[in-house]
């Protein structure tokens, strides 16, 4: 989608507290980003957390994206598991709904779906998971895009995404390090996670720029993406985010 005549957007993943126990900073990330995804309550969240991050997203005029997950608490959605392309719909279709309640109560609507996490990544392999959640977009609402990883080859998810007549956006991420196929590291790697800001800032910006930077072996990789991600749960973000959106904005 990412036409290079417009700016790539930064999204972040918010929404992510659980009851007493606090993740990231929403408030302050919130004002930083063009779009947030929303934890639903299968890796994080609940539903005073989703009320209140939807509110505080609307009063920032940030689009909303359902951040469906396996329903995994304890492992925060990062843990395979085997659930069939039935069940991958089913939950990601309960999800969609569960966020879009809170969103309609505020005057909005669910804009985009992205994976968290393990399901995240087994979309990137498994083709039937990808028709399942393609699926649950396509029969929640119309024209209701994926937000998919970008990979040096992203004809796969073109096609699958095409025969569910599914919009795709396509995301970089600026705190992860890379495969030389567009894949992200695996996180029990060292590595996998950048925590220093200026390297960060610079992958991002590379990313924005549709440069090339390095994957984790030092390889020159370039990614054409839409949307640009920090994670929330990183020590870093919030400082990077804000030298990232100054940035940014004057691209």
């Amino acid at each position: 989608m990412n036409s290079g005549q417009r700016r790539i957007l930064l999204n972040c993943d918010m929404g992510e507290s659980f009851g007493a126990w606090k993740m990231g900073d929403d408030s302050h990330a919130m004002p930083l980003v063009d779009q947030a995804n929303l934890a639903c309550g299968f890796h994080a969240s609940d539903p005073l957390t989703m009320q209140r991050t939807v509110d505080l997203a609307v009063q920032h005029d940030v689009a909303i994206g359902a951040h469906p997950a396996y329903p995994d608490l304890v492992g925060f959605g990062r843990r395979h598991l085997a659930c069939s392309p039935e069940e991958v719909r089913a939950m990601v279709l309960y999800q969609i709904g569960a966020l879009d309640a809170f969103c309609r109560a505020a005057g909005t609507r669910v804009a985009y779906v992205k994976p968290h996490g393990a399901l995240y990544n087994d979309l990137v392999r498994d083709d039937a998971l990808l028709s399942a959640v393609l699926d649950a977009c396509a029969h929640y609402r119309k024209g209701l895009p994926l937000m998919v990883l970008a990979l040096a080859d992203n004809s796969r998810e073109l096609r699958l995404a095409d025969e569910a007549d599914v919009p795709l956006m396509f995301e970089a991420f600026a705190d992860r390090a890379y495969q030389s196929d567009g894949q992200l590291a695996p996180r029990r790697l060292a590595g996998a996670v950048h925590h220093d800001p200026e390297r960060i800032l610079a992958q991002a910006l590379a990313i924005a720029r549709g440069e090339a930077f390095p994957d984790q072996d030092g390889k020159p990789l370039r990614l054409n993406a839409d949307s640009l991600c920090v994670h929330g749960d990183n020590p870093e973000s919030l400082a990077v985010l804000r030298r990232l959106r100054a940035q940014l904005d004057t691209l």
